[in-house]
């Protein structure tokens, strides 16, 4: 993912939840709608979360230093998961309590248009802000389907834009079916109904996040394409001739490390293998340019080795 359509999704949907945010704690003020209230806080929940996207992308791209020798780059996860916690705690289990204490004691929305006319301007401006999101996404998400580039994507801003988007439009639907439903019948549990309905949206769309996020922090390989790219650049056939065993290791969204264990001729002198190795890194980069630190070892291939299985730490020269 690039920075720039990572940021402009991000400042996208920031704008439109400000906005929204203080339209729906008016319409709260109004109307008593614990629906509203509970959206006014998942909007304020979610502007938080995109501040927290937008410190992480910043902090992301502090320069390398002694005692972080790898660079900063994983900070974007970091604060990707905080957003998880964020939507989880004060957006999911907020609405939850909110929509508990309205059901056991329900009462009768005040100026009904209020809330109604807030819940259509926020799901206009959401709309919008969706749509940047599926704009920015669509560039990079290619032939995956969404819930493959949600789970594959390496940067987390698009995805969590992209859910946070779609839970919102959903909660503010519930939201508009809630208070619809309290005006038709005068029973203002249906506003509960529809703010115990959010809550448990946000709730579940946070624990997505959580481990999707997770599994980048704990630290993903490169994806299967770019896999196959480094080992066609590494060999050259000549001097490289196989990888006998590779691993890669996302740093960050756009940071790659790649160590593998290269087969030499047994005859090439050390400048052979030197240069072949100096090579083999200049290819990598070209074919995968993200790919910025990388360890190539020579080693003699053997079959022996190989037929021992393809535990690296067992099998220096096998596969």
């Amino acid at each position: 993912m690039s920075a720039s359509g990572g940021t402009k999704a991000i400042v996208a949907a920031l704008g439109a939840n400000l906005a929204i945010a203080a339209a729906k704690f008016v319409a709260f003020a109004f109307s008593g709608s614990s629906s509203m209230l509970a959206e006014g806080v998942h909007s304020i929940a979610d502007s938080g979360n995109q501040g927290l996207l937008l410190l992480g992308g910043k902090k992301a791209k502090r320069a390398a230093t002694e005692e972080h020798p790898f660079g900063y780059g994983r900070e974007r996860y970091i604060y990707g998961f905080l957003v998880s916690i964020v939507l989880f705690t004060i957006g999911g289990v907020f609405a939850l309590y909110e929509g508990y204490e309205k059901i056991h004691d329900p009462h009768e929305l005040e100026h009904w248009y209020w809330p109604v006319g807030v819940l259509v301007f926020a799901i206009i401006a959401e709309g919008f802000s969706f749509r940047t999101a599926i704009k920015e996404s669509n560039e990079l998400r290619g032939q995956q389907s969404w819930a493959q580039f949600i789970r594959r994507a390496k940067a987390p801003e698009l995805p969590v834009v992209l859910l946070e988007d779609f839970g919102a439009l959903i909660g503010l639907v519930l939201a508009l079916g809630g208070v619809g439903l309290t005006l038709a019948t005068g029973n203002g549990v249906w506003d509960g109904i529809g703010t115990m309905c959010i809550g448990a949206l946000l709730v579940l769309i946070a624990l997505v996040l959580a481990a999707e996020t997770k599994s980048l922090l704990l630290g993903e390989a490169a994806g299967p394409e770019q896999v196959a790219k480094i080992r066609a650049a590494v060999v050259d056939g000549e001097t490289v001739t196989r990888v006998i065993h590779m691993r890669t290791l996302h740093l960050g969204p756009e940071e790659l490390l790649v160590a593998a264990k290269i087969a030499v001729q047994h005859d090439d002198t050390a400048k052979e293998v030197a240069d072949a190795i100096n090579a083999a890194e200049e290819r990598i980069r070209a074919a995968v340019p993200i790919a910025r630190v990388i360890y190539l070892e020579p080693d003699i291939y053997r079959e022996s080795a190989a037929a021992a299985g393809d535990d690296p730490a067992k099998t220096p020269g096998g596969i």
